[in-house]
């Protein structure tokens, strides 16, 4: 999943709207609504939207996972990662050629209260297996041309055949045509037929992407379902005030659910199941505020408005000591660190489809012009320098290995240069070598990162122009292949290596998560290979192969592996981080006196 990079800091350092939607607010509702058990936190950029189509990055879903819910989720406490079910009853049975799952779908499940529902006066109606059916055409429309599609392109019998439709009924889809793989056998029986093995499906299935959506909402709101949810999760939306402050409340029609009774070693010990069996979700209401700037929101924290937070590079020595533990004045405050590898990459993107960037010598010698040292040391040592497109903590990742062109040298990249036809960054005419580079945000660490950048590569004798962009613009020309060069970070959708892969695969290309539309013939075979294989050593190998080629070949500027430093008040209960989870909300838990008596009212 892709975030920028001051959502890459952000989650580094710790942490992973204009009309405002519903009625005014009335003299005293202010107060009246802040009252009950409620979980505060920063988002460090703009929501673009609440489409589970176009759930294509970090902060959009940390809202919608908490509206719309999959067929399965993560069990939230167990390591190493578990799928278990969240609408589905029980996990599929599956056929013995691994080609047909089948799903029961739970009883008893409604969506949310909404006027979209003209029928039953707006009260929500009962989840049933035809909704993932249309939710599946939906993500395959290409009408919507959702970012999503790439999960489910060439996997599902008749669902390529449905979007090629789409694609000629322009905006006229009809929904009624059958796809062979996807059948709802009754009102709670889902059947998915593949045309070929896909081991990565259970994992997929936990995806926003593949949430349940009501199509009477889709054809109620049209193009504004972006802005108005309408799903089955424990929360539901309350206020979106752009560019400042989305509130969630709790959906009065969520089901019974309970929090997990079943952790890892010492999570008993850390009270992470003191509430085990008892009904979910014990928020009342979620406020998530948009700081761009750290030090507003690092103020914010430490005056307790905040219950979680990370700790910003310039806040670092004073909150952690030379033992890198947390310092005695911020441990009086009730403070708690949690301390992880994250399972992400950062990089910075050529654009493949730039004639320039066809050469490959050029690649390389930014590559190894680009002082990422510089970085690392700029956010405290909490990075490791990346040499691939593998993070550790997943198979395929090589511990020792070394890519020639992730190192910085200075006088090797101007040898490469001047082999690419740029000696001292002019080429054959004297002419002055330029790139654009589209930074997304221009936040002062934004800012920073960006200045380090464009220094590196004037010392090389290439000039750097920067354009700065909000999220939402920077995404759109980033599918449109409009951006030249620009930093991004994939964190992970799910724990494998082809998670990260697939992000170099041809066919993938933008508006496909192949954002640098790289395309090597001999990359594309192999990951077809691998697309249906099941975990297994000869798998391993040919991950380590495909990202060797990546290594060689320099699409990306292979930035940094991060290392998450995430800080949380006491009064914050049943927290635990996860690399791949995003629906965990409703697992938390606020003990209000607790707060109350260290930074009083709400």
């Amino acid at each position: 999943m892709k975030t920028h990079t001051k959502v890459i800091m952000l989650l580094t350092l710790g942490i992973v709207l204009s009309a405002l939607i519903g009625c005014g607010k009335k003299e005293g509702e202010t107060k009246k609504a802040n009252k009950g058990m409620v979980f505060y936190r920063s988002l460090p950029a703009k929501v673009k939207g609440f489409d589970t189509a176009q759930a294509s990055d970090v902060v959009s879903n940390l809202v919608i996972s908490q509206i719309y819910e999959p067929l399965l989720q993560y069990a939230y406490l167990e390591r190493p990662y578990k799928v278990e079910p969240c609408l589905a009853a029980e996990m599929p049975t599956v056929s013995k050629a691994g080609l047909v799952y089948t799903f029961k779908i739970k009883k008893g499940v409604y969506f949310q209260d909404d006027p979209a529902f003209t029928d039953t006066g707006g009260k929500g109606r009962e989840l049933t297996a035809e909704d993932f059916v249309y939710s599946f055409k939906r993500l395959a429309d290409f009408d919507n041309q959702s970012t999503g599609w790439w999960i489910f392109s060439g996997r599902i019998k008749g669902l390529d055949k449905f979007r090629e439709m789409s694609r000629k009924k322009k905006g006229k889809t009809d929904y009624n045509l059958e796809v062979e793989g996807l059948k709802a056998l009754d009102r709670y029986t889902l059947q998915i037929k593949l045309k070929e093995p896909y081991p990565q499906l259970l994992y997929v299935l936990t995806m926003s992407y593949t949430a349940a959506v009501p199509r009477e909402a889709v054809e109620y709101y049209g193009d504004e379902i972006i802005n108005h949810p309408v799903g089955t999760g424990p929360f539901k939306l309350k206020e979106w005030t752009r560019g400042s402050k989305v509130v969630l409340v709790k959906n009065p029609k969520f089901r019974k659910e309970f929090y997990p009774s079943v952790g890892e070693k010492g999570d008993k010990e850390l009270g992470l199941l003191d509430d085990a069996g008892k009904r979910i979700p014990f928020l009342d209401r979620i406020e998530m505020r948009i700081i761009l700037e750290d030090q507003p929101m690092w103020l914010e924290f430490m005056n307790g408005r905040l219950d979680i937070s990370g700790i910003p590079k310039d806040n670092f020595d004073s909150a952690i000591g030379t033992d890198r533990e947390l310092t005695s004045a911020i441990k009086a405050k009730g403070i708690k660190l949690w301390k992880r590898p994250l399972l992400q990459v950062n990089y910075i993107s050529f654009n493949m489809d730039d004639p320039l960037f066809k050469e490959k010598l050029l690649r390389q010698a930014i590559s190894l012009a680009y002082n990422e040292n510089r970085v690392v040391k700029m956010f405290n040592n909490r990075l490791i320098p990346a040499i691939g497109p593998i993070p550790p903590g997943i198979k395929g990742y090589e511990k020792g290995k070394v890519n020639p062109y992730r190192k910085f040298d200075l006088d090797k990249a101007k040898e490469l240069l001047a082999k690419a036809g740029y000696p001292g960054g002019k080429d054959k005419n004297g002419k002055q070598l330029k790139l654009t580079y589209e930074a997304a945000g221009s936040d002062i660490t934004n800012r920073q990162r960006t200045d380090l950048f464009i220094d590196d590569m004037q010392k090389l004798g290439i000039e750097v122009d920067v354009t700065y962009n909000t999220w939402p613009a920077f995404l759109g020309k980033v599918r449109k292949r409009q951006a030249q060069i620009f930093g991004l970070a994939w964190v992970a959708d799910y724990p494998d290596a082809e998670n990260f892969l697939q992000l170099f695969y041809g066919p993938n290309s933008s508006p496909g998560p192949n954002n640098s539309n790289f395309n090597n013939p001999e990359f594309n075979k192999l990951y077809d290979k691998i697309k249906t294989m099941p975990d297994s050593p000869e798998r391993t190998r040919i991950y380590e192969k495909m990202a060797d080629i990546v290594m060689e070949e320099c699409p990306w500027i292979f930035g940094t592996y991060p290392l998450s430093y995430t800080l949380k008040y006491d009064w914050l209960k049943n927290f635990k981080p996860h690399d791949v989870g995003y629906n965990l909300y409703k697992y938390y838990k606020i003990d209000t006196k607790l707060r109350r008596s260290r930074v009083g009212e709400d």
